[in-house]
């Protein structure tokens, strides 16, 4: 079939054919021979990985034969299988691949009709026609498929294998297995060796390279690793160390790769050809140290502020507080007499500078631990720090009084002392009952206001019940809010209350002071003194801003201090108490209670504003809107429990000014009074009520028709405000005339946070004017801005209220305290997500000044 014979034909399919007969070879090769490179592929994958140096120099030989033999085999495999392609084979395939067998047909001659010229000139056509199909012939791609041969794909194994080496090894490290057989190069140049020191990450020190250090000392931090590499003939290069702390093996060792963690001071020697010797000093990772410093401030709040300072000589990653309480110490008497309920230690973490170094610093804890049960008791605090290494320092556990808050208020105080032995034992709850009982007999006396009597008799109702039933956790922590809620209601009062608690502290001091109390006793009661003192300035500052037309001048009669002024006064006076000038003392208080009562806020003369009568009206609506609320409330209490309202105060149904007559023995004629005309009493007060409803909502409309601020968005939002007032109103009114107490209160509080609302947008409508107004009438007759003061004494600039920019303007520390805690405060409210939407938006707004 070969063409030999004819040249065209051979130079026609020398290159197809050509390509086509190495193709074949390639089949040849890749069938007979695949085995032998998969085998190559691993072992120089495991090479370039530097696989040989993590293992024991005997799994490198035996890893070595094992390849060894597969790659005889793979040889002796191929050689048989191996067979090289003829051109007639060649010739075949390419044949094969074209239409017709081209080749074939160019090279045959006919079996018959070769003397006919007919035949013979169709035959030659044919011929023709085939050599012009060998024209455009192209050579045989070859079958290098080898999946049936390799149904596990091995192949693919192996080289996957050393597309990973590519990636992550180095020809380099081929040439350590070198250094395992003999006649090697490494063997040739002697042994050899590398070192790396690897200090601790939270060191931030670099790692040093032992082969450069040349000297014999080596600084290294605690805890660093020495990582250690011997090339060459085993055995012939050891190393010795007493760095780990641990006994030294006997002998030498020898192990070619070694990693030793420093934990002491001492020496490391490699010995052998080229070996080196270093004196270690280890630098030790000294424990950090923590401190408690400065005295432990608090708010009137009760929020606590536990000063504390950290030093170390790298950085510390946390640390927290422990509070336990301190048994021995508390005072066992009373509500406390009895074990106290198992409690587990208080947990607070730490805080720590966000940024910054954290090997040597100052902070504070804060919190406010008011509602603890152990709140105001003798406990012992523990402070503990833990650097990177995990050393842990604790400070000794230092005796203090868990800062909480103090109540002025004598019924708030007593208040929350039961609901301290309340969550002091729950078994408790019957001598709580009693006490409370006892100490509200007489609530004229002790209660300002009619609603917190009312709601403390509600609380006492739940305690006595549940006192016999046993008290769950659940329940006593219920009744530990409700009185805790109590209390502050009663401790928070106005401005007058402020000033109740600051005469009551200033008699408590001047009583001491005349009975010669103890340094500590007097200590205390300063300190009340001057948190009272804080509180009444707080309360006179805001009373001033709410009352005082920015357009008047200094109210008369007032005395201009600084809260400066008042801190130097009481540090005086307690410095004279502390030298036993007791008269001084005592003349120097009299000094500063008169100062403080002249600093009252007085009205000046002269009419009021037009938006001042409105805002003044509108108080009195609300707080005629309170006094209805609680006589509907009183009289739905006297409908389910008669005979609760107490003694004085006119029963359902009695008109007001009618009494008993003077010839009645108490208990005649009641019975059969309330029991023929319970029922026409009990209408006629309702109708009575409702009528007094409706009046007051008349009175509202009527303040309504003219209120200022109107065309402004706070204006619009008061009209709107009042409108809902209006509305809540009158379905107070008709609840009542129905007999529906329950309704009624409801939509009387539906009524007066209306009002509370319209009263706000109205502040903020005529505040507004005021901007407005600046600049075009100038200033009102009574003041000019220079002569205008706050109940600091400070000048204010304008009719805007702003301190005027004649004094130093840089805010002290006290200030920036101060500020911090109140934008604390504002976030933990605004976090509340149950408080309405109105008041957490005021509360963003007021974050947003800050």
């Amino acid at each position: 079939m070969a063409p030999k014979s004819d040249p065209d034909l051979r130079r026609t399919i020398r290159w197809p054919l050509a390509l086509t007969r190495g193709g074949m070879l390639a089949e040849q090769v890749v069938r007979a021979w695949w085995p032998l490179w998969s085998v190559a592929f691993v072992g120089l994958s495991f090479l370039m990985l530097g696989v040989q140096d993590l293992v024991a120099v005997e799994w490198v030989w035996a890893a070595g034969a094992l390849l060894t033999v597969m790659a005889l085999w793979s040889i002796v495999r191929g050689v048989r299988l191996f067979s090289w392609p003829s051109r007639e084979d060649a010739i075949l395939r390419l044949d094969r691949s074209l239409k017709g067998n081209p080749i074939q047909a160019a090279t045959d001659s006919p079996a018959i009709g070769a003397g006919d010229p007919a035949s013979m000139a169709v035959w030659q056509a044919h011929q023709k026609r085939m050599r012009a199909r060998l024209v455009g012939a192209k050579p045989v791609e070859p079958d290098l498929r080898v999946a049936k041969a390799d149904p596990y794909a091995l192949r693919l194994t192996a080289v996957l294998a050393l597309a990973v080496a590519f990636l992550f090894g180095s020809f380099v490290r081929v040439q350590s297995v070198t250094t395992m057989g003999a006649g090697g190069p490494d063997l040739m140049q002697g042994p050899s060796w590398e070192g790396w020191m690897i200090p601790p990450s939270y060191t931030r020190l670099p790692t040093v390279y032992l082969n450069d250090i040349t000297s014999g000392t080596l600084d290294a931090p605690e805890g660093s690793q020495i990582s250690l590499r011997m090339y060459g003939e085993v055995g012939s290069l050891s190393v010795t160390q007493d760095l780990t702390g641990n006994p030294a093996p006997a002998g030498k060792n020898v192990d070619t790769a070694q990693d030793i963690t420093i934990s002491q001071a001492g020496t490391l020697s490699i010995e052998g050809p080229g070996g080196r010797a270093w004196q270690v000093a280890m630098i030790p990772d000294t424990t950090p140290i923590i401190e408690r410093t400065g005295e432990i401030e608090v708010a009137y709040d009760g929020a606590a502020q536990i000063p504390f300072s950290v030093r170390d000589d790298f950085d510390v990653v946390g640390g927290k507080a422990l509070i336990s309480l301190d048994l021995d110490a508390v005072d066992r008497r009373y509500g406390r007499a009895r074990e106290p309920e198992v409690r587990d230690v208080i947990d607070v973490p730490l805080p720590l500078p966000i940024s910054g170094n954290r090997s040597e610093f100052s902070e504070a804890l804060g919190g406010n631990f008011s509602l603890h049960p152990w709140a105001n008791l003798p406990v012992r605090l523990e402070l503990s720090i833990e650097d990177a290494r995990g050393q842990i320092a604790r400070t000794l556990p230092e005796p203090i009084a868990l800062p909480g808050r103090r109540f002025f208020d004598p019924m708030a105080a007593a208040i929350i002392e039961q609901r301290q032995a309340l969550l002091w034992n729950r078994e408790n709850a019957g001598d709580i009952a009693q006490t409370i009982r006892a100490i509200s007999n007489r609530p004229d006396d002790v209660f300002r206001k009619k609603v917190p009597h009312q709601r403390l008799l509600k609380v006492l109702r739940e305690l006595e019940t549940l006192a016999s039933l046993g008290l769950n956790d659940e329940q006593q922590a219920e009744i530990a809010q409700s009185l805790w809620d109590l209390a502050l209601e009663l401790e928070e009062g106005d401005l007058k209350d402020a000033l109740e608690r600051l005469q009551r502290a200033q008699e408590r001091l001047q009583e001491a002071m005349k009975n010669g109390a103890s340094d500590q006793e007097i200590a205390e009661l300063m300190q009340e003194l001057r948190e009272a003192t804080d509180d009444y300035m707080r309360q006179l500052s805001q009373q001033q801003k709410q009352d005082q037309d920015p357009s008047q001048g200094e109210p008369q009669n007032s005395v201009e201090m600084s809260q400066d002024d008042l801190q130097r006064m009481m540090d005086r006076i307690q410095e004279l108490m502390e030298q036993g000038r007791m008269a001084e003392a005592a003349e120097a208080l009299q000094q500063l209670q008169e100062m403080m009562e002249n600093m009252q806020v007085t009205q000046g003369e002269g009419g009021q504003s037009p938006g001042e009568q409105a805002m003044d009206q509108l108080s009195e609506t609300l707080r005629d809107q309170q006094e209805l609320s609680d006589e509907a409330f009183r009289d739905l209490q006297e409908q389910f429990n008669p005979g609760s309202r107490p003694q004085g105060q006119p029963q359902p149904g009695d008109q007001q000014g009618q009494g008993e007559p003077d010839d009645q023995q108490p208990g005649q004629g009641q019975n059969s009074e309330r029991g023929e005309g319970a029922g026409q009493g009990q209408e006629g007060l309702e109708q009575n009520l409702a009528d007094r409803q409706r009046a007051l909502r008349e009175e509202l409309n009527r303040q309504r028709r003219n209120l200022p601020g109107q065309g402004t968005e706070a204006g619009e939002q008061s009209a709107q405000s009042l409108d809902d007032a209006d509305r809540a109103m009158d379905g107070a009114e008709q609840a009542l005339r129905d007999g529906d107490m329950s309704e009624a209160i409801d939509k009387q509080s539906e009524a007066m946070e209306a009002l509370r609302d319209g009263m706000r947008s109205l502040g903020e409508a005529m505040a507004e004017q005021r901007q407005q107004q600046q600049g075009q009438q100038g200033f009102a007759e009574g003041g000019t801005p220079s002569d205008q003061r706050d109940p600091l004494g400070r000048a204010q600039n304008g009719t805007d209220g702003h301190s005027d920019t004649d004094q130093n303007m840089l805010p002290g520390e006290e200030d920036l305290r101060r500020a911090d805690e109140l934008s604390d405060e504002i976030r933990r409210r605004l976090g509340e997500v149950e408080r309405p939407d109105i008041e957490r938006g005021y509360l963003d707004r007021l974050l947003d000044r800050f």
